[in-house]
């Protein structure tokens, strides 16, 4: 159909493994990126678990009558379900967790969860938007007065989680419907990329990119050649004419 997605992920410059986790459906109505926590073994495990666990229920209970918001949550909390239960079977692991961010397109509507601070942004030609809001300490201390945005970005807390799968708090999740327009620009990616690289630089190599794979590429080289300290994993969907007359038809 001429649907323009792909994903990368990339270890990084420093890490041993990798801990995160993307998944993309064959007809390109789902993308997941999960970033997994809690040690070598665990975070890739959790990441790893969280993925599947999404994929199978979204797959499962796509064509259910369930809504789009519900689905996404009790996609995320079956998710948080399968870890805490991989935590009591094997102890060891009882630190692990995961980000996740979710992209599901059903009957024609676009619709994004997530949990942590892997991220959904948004390129059209009227601007660029961050859609997910990160659930971290520094996020939350920014949005109540706490934090300048100029302090958020070097604070030593800003990886602390204020949310994340693997935990007993997890008891819901938000989703929520986007406007999609002909020549969108989707990104889905881990804090990896977004640590690495700044919001100027993330613009000019998606506005660069002729296809999703030339952008997934040259994001992961870019946040690669600023460090590449953590593992980097972007997800890209390009949304041309006939992907939009595509999605709005299934």
């Amino acid at each position: 159909m001429g649907l323009n997605f792909a994903g990368l992920t990339d270890i990084g410059l420093h890490r041993s493994n990798n801990q995160d986790s993307y998944y993309i459906s064959p007809k390109g109505d789902l993308f997941i990126v999960a970033d997994g926590m809690g040690g070598h073994v665990g975070g890739q495990e959790a990441s790893r678990l969280a993925t599947a666990a999404i994929e199978r229920y979204i797959t499962t209970h796509r064509d259910s009558d369930l809504a789009s918001p519900v689905l996404l949550e009790q996609a995320v909390l079956a998710a948080n379900t399968d870890v805490l239960a991989n935590q009591q079977a094997h102890p060891q692991l009882a630190d692990m967790g995961t980000t996740v961010v979710i992209l599901m397109i059903r009957a024609g509507e676009f619709w994004c969860a997530h949990v942590g601070d892997s991220r959904l942004y948004l390129l059209r030609e009227s601007g660029f938007f961050q859609i997910t809001q990160d659930h971290t300490w520094v996020a939350q201390a920014l949005e109540e007065g706490g934090l300048t945005a100029e302090e958020l970005h070097q604070h030593p807390w800003r990886h602390v989680l204020s949310q994340c799968i693997g935990r007993e708090g997890l008891l819901s999740v938000e989703a929520q419907k986007i406007k999609i327009e002909i020549d969108d620009r989707l990104l889905l990616c881990s804090d990896g990329l977004t640590e690495e690289l700044s919001r100027d630089a993330i613009i000019t190599n998606l506005q660069a990119a002729s296809t999703c794979q030339e952008a997934v590429v040259q994001l992961v080289e870019a946040a690669k050649t600023q460090g590449g300290r953590d593992n980097i994993t972007a997800v890209a969907l390009f949304i041309p004419d006939i992907a939009e007359r595509y999605y709005r038809q299934h």
